[in-house]
């Protein structure tokens, strides 16, 4: 078993839910989660539609090992079509919302069309309905959560929505699960508001059943005590994924001052220590760590805002303990912004969470903003008198909260930095692969990360990939041997992305971990070698979707910025990205054209 064997379809122009039998066959050749729902995806919807158009289509996946006794089984995926890139968009995300739908006896939940008004979705395992939501329209992700569990009468109902955010279309907007967990990029939440779809509250008694329940613990048993007895796990579970912020700066891969530098001198004061430090009035950033969904490795960050902190004096709603920094979200308004005010951060990432925004996406749009009011482009006039400076703490907060609720240069924000770079004549400052803001690895330094950024279908993007450790500990600078490695880690990652577990089991897991409780738990004979076909599969199904949306191999690239400008400072000084060199070997190892498009040879032997 593993798979629930039914999909719950919703076409909100025609009011109806009909669920379905999965398509076992393609369960099969795609998994789940990730890859099941790209070709449920690509079989839905025309590629050239309109991504904000009802004719755009929003999947909700699990995976078969979700909602399992596996290691980290709570993940699920929303897949759609992107605004903020015009690509596939698959934005993966914890919490225990995945789980529940999983629970509800549904292994997808596809939904079509548009409402005429605001509603929200129901699920109470058989029983759906679409419910008006005007009285949530408006509201934040906080307030919705409160709302739907206080009107159904069950705090155990699991709540994935948007904010004012995802209302607005900011083009990089999220959907929000568990008040802070989010499938986090490419505006999946703008998707969603475009639907007029507020929320789906889902509520599951159906439990998930597997295969073989003898064989599957005993692979349960084995690959979690592998895993609890790393340092990688114990390292996750103590600090979180802040220590980078460290490493980074040191390597000099830390994008900063809108990656005008790679290196930032204040990132002591917004590190992991930081977060830990007990200050002289006796306040500390963090308040504990905490898991998902049958998770072993409890990463996340609780964190607080001293209640003397400008941002939360005199308002209580944010005198809380909420979801706490993590290494992009601190790169991404700390270096990247000059910024090293942990409770600045704090807050501004508690507004992410309140109204459904992507720190790395706002942060990056906002980096760009910077450089144009230094640069003398904007002025106070543009900005609402805010001066846009980098390092200016207040900046930050203050835009956050614009733009979570689509007010004043909030609004010029929200278009995110390639098309408001575009909008000021200046498209050399959106540091963009796609349309998407980078994450928090400089592709100078990191000249495999690089050369994955390019190439992932959705973006710029470090979590379709695994070429780090191959860059930081290659003894020098260089493109070379990048190609083949990354298209392996490309094909395991999307692998293992649509298992239903997380991804940073993979810092103590091989394949073999993964394909031996899959085999364990669902039908079909699952190895090592299989798995690895299945994800490169999914990823060269996702690059279909790409060209019949209108990509070309003009948008494998990179930033004029690592192309052209040699890395100021750090282990990479003086060197600039090797991609016209890396480029077409990796085309050459997929199995592609030189102009980047699967050739009929590869798509017969991956059968698509």
């Amino acid at each position: 078993m593993g798979w629930q064997k039914r999909i719950l379809r919703v076409d909100l122009t025609a009011g109806t839910c009909t669920p379905e039998p999965l398509n076992m066959e393609w369960a099969q050749a795609y998994l789940g989660e990730r890859g099941l729902a790209a070709k449920y995806l690509k079989e839905s919807m025309d590629p050239k539609a309109d991504p904000l158009s009802p004719e755009n289509v929003l999947i909700f996946a699990t995976g078969p090992l979700t909602g399992t006794m596996a290691s980290t089984s709570g993940r699920y995926a929303v897949v759609t079509k992107g605004p903020l890139t015009g690509a596939i968009a698959c934005s993966n995300s914890g919490g225990k919302f995945g789980a529940e739908l999983k629970f509800a006896g549904y292994d997808l939940l596809i939904i079509h069309g548009r409402a005429e008004r605001p509603v929200y979705l129901h699920i109470v395992d058989d029983k759906v309905e679409i419910v008006d939501a005007e009285p949530l329209w408006g509201k934040s992700v906080w307030e919705t959560e409160r709302w739907l569990r206080d009107q159904h009468r069950d705090p155990q109902i699991k709540v994935a929505s948007i904010g004012v955010a995802g209302e607005r279309l900011v083009r990089y907007a999220c959907v929000i699960n568990d008040l802070h967990r989010a499938a986090g990029r490419s505006g999946v939440g703008a998707v969603m508001g475009s639907k007029n779809l507020k929320a789906v509250a889902a509520r599951g008694t159906k439990g998930v059943r597997v295969d073989d329940p003898r064989r599957f613990m005993e692979a349960v048993s084995q690959t979690k005590a592998v895993l609890w007895d790393t340092g990688h796990r114990r390292g996750l579970e103590k600090y979180g994924t802040l220590p980078m912020i460290d490493n980074q700066h040191e390597f000099g891969g830390l994008p900063t001052r809108n990656s005008l530098d790679v290196q930032f001198d204040g990132t002591s004061k917004i590190n992991a220590r930081a977060m830990r430090a007990v200050g002289e009035d006796g306040h500390r950033n963090l308040v504990t760590n905490k898991a998902c969904f049958g998770c072993t490795i409890a990463c996340g960050r609780i964190a607080k805002i001293n209640p003397n902190h400008y941002t939360v004096v005199n308002r209580k709603e944010y005198q809380i303990a909420s979801g706490g920094l993590e290494y992009e979200t601190a790169f991404a308004f700390g270096a990247e912004l000059g910024i090293d005010d942990i409770d600045a951060l704090t807050f501004a990432n508690f507004i992410m969470n309140e109204q459904g925004m992507d720190p790395i996406s706002f942060g990056g749009t906002l980096a760009a903003a910077m450089e144009l009011y230094e640069m003398g482009v904007i002025t106070d006039a543009d900005t609402d008198g805010v001066p846009l400076r980098f390092g200016n703490a207040q900046a930050l907060t203050i835009m956050a909260e614009k733009t979570g609720k689509y007010e004043g240069f909030g609004q010029v924000l929200a278009m995110g930095s390639k098309l408001m770079a575009e909008k000021y004549g200046h498209p050399e400052v959106s540091i963009t692969i796609k349309g998407q803001e980078i994450p928090g690895y400089d592709g100078r330094a990191l000249q495999g990360m690089g050369l994955g950024y390019a190439t992932s279908p959705r973006g710029a993007c470090h979590l379709k990939h695994d070429l780090f450790h191959e860059d930081m500990n290659s003894g020098e600078i260089t493109g070379k041997g990048k190609a083949e490695r990354c298209k392996v880690t490309q094909d395991e990652v999307a692998a293992v992305d649509s298992t239903g577990l997380c991804l940073f089991t993979t810092g103590a897991w091989k394949m073999d971990a993964f394909a031996r409780q899959l085999d364990a738990a669902c039908e079909g004979g699952w190895t090592t070698k299989k798995l690895e076909e299945v994800g490169e599969r999914i990823f060269n199904l996702e690059r279909t979707f790409n060209l019949a949306a209108g990509l070309t191999r003009a948008d494998d690239t990179l930033p004029k910025r690592f192309l052209e400008t040699p890395a100021p400072s750090g282990t990479a000084k003086g060197k600039v990205s090797e991609l016209p060199m890396m480029l077409p070997a990796y085309y050459k190892e997929r199995g592609w054209t030189e102009e980047g498009i699967p050739t009929n040879e590869t798509l017969d032997r991956l059968r698509l």
